[in-house]
């Protein structure tokens, strides 16, 4: 059986002109954000010349959790990645591969990074993002009733900007609740502890802006 010209995915064409179909499996997007995750904080550390040591002392990510994420083994928060990528000099767009210097980066559906996943089936999905350590990232998240995205205090001078597409997002900061209905935008000072969940009855989907800095934070080696 062979293929149409149009069509060559999973093909290999060989000298004798046969055509053999290779069946492919793409990993799944769990599996993909992991493996850029370990391949690409492997290879800044290395680059960089620091060892799994000075980079647990530089991150504050202990050296076991930085072993795993190497070898692909862990699933690290991604308050862990924030921690990792400003110790590395870059932001967390980078090492998820959908940040860098080029005058328009072009991020398709799936090349999205889903760095959370909630009990009842929500995401949160970094969508695009600044390279460098003052990061500027585009989050789409949903969150399914019940379901609730608790984050630790970012640095200072934080600020994330909130548009919700459908449901009620429910806002806490320091333990103080606002909600937000559909079409309701909002600016929140995330330099403190904050959560995100959903306060409906049904899922709150939401788009998130991200404006964190960390210039003068993050302990950049010489030759990089």
């Amino acid at each position: 059986m062979g293929v149409t010209s149009g069509d060559r995915s999973g093909t290999i064409y060989r000298p004798s002109d046969r055509i053999v179909n290779i069946p492919t499996v793409s990993p799944s997007p769990v599996e993909a954000v992991s493996a850029a995750v370990s391949r690409n904080i492997h290879a800044l550390r290395r680059r960089r010349r620091l060892s799994l040591d000075e980079l647990s002392r530089r991150s504050g990510v202990s050296k076991g959790m930085l072993v795993e994420i190497e070898k692909g083994g862990a699933n690290p928060s991604i308050a862990t990645l924030c921690k990792v990528a400003v110790a590395l000099g870059v932001s967390v767009a980078e090492i998820v591969e959908v940040g860098d210097d080029a005058a328009v980066r072009l991020v398709a559906p799936g090349e999205a990074a889903v760095l959370w996943r909630g009990p009842a089936g929500g995401t949160g999905t970094l969508l695009v993002g600044t390279p460098g350590t003052d990061m500027l990232e585009l989050w789409r998240w949903e969150l399914h009733p019940g379901e609730r995205h608790d984050s630790p205090a970012h640095p200072a001078g934080t600020v994330e900007l909130l548009h919700v597409e459908a449901g009620v997002l429910r806002v806490e900061v320091e333990g103080t609740p606002f909600d937000l209905g559909p079409g309701a935008s909002a600016l929140v000072r995330t330099d403190r502890d904050h959560a995100y969940g959903a306060a409906g009855d049904g899922p709150v989907r939401f788009v998130m802006a991200v404006a964190e800095g960390h210039a003068g934070r993050a302990q950049r080696p010489a030759g990089t």
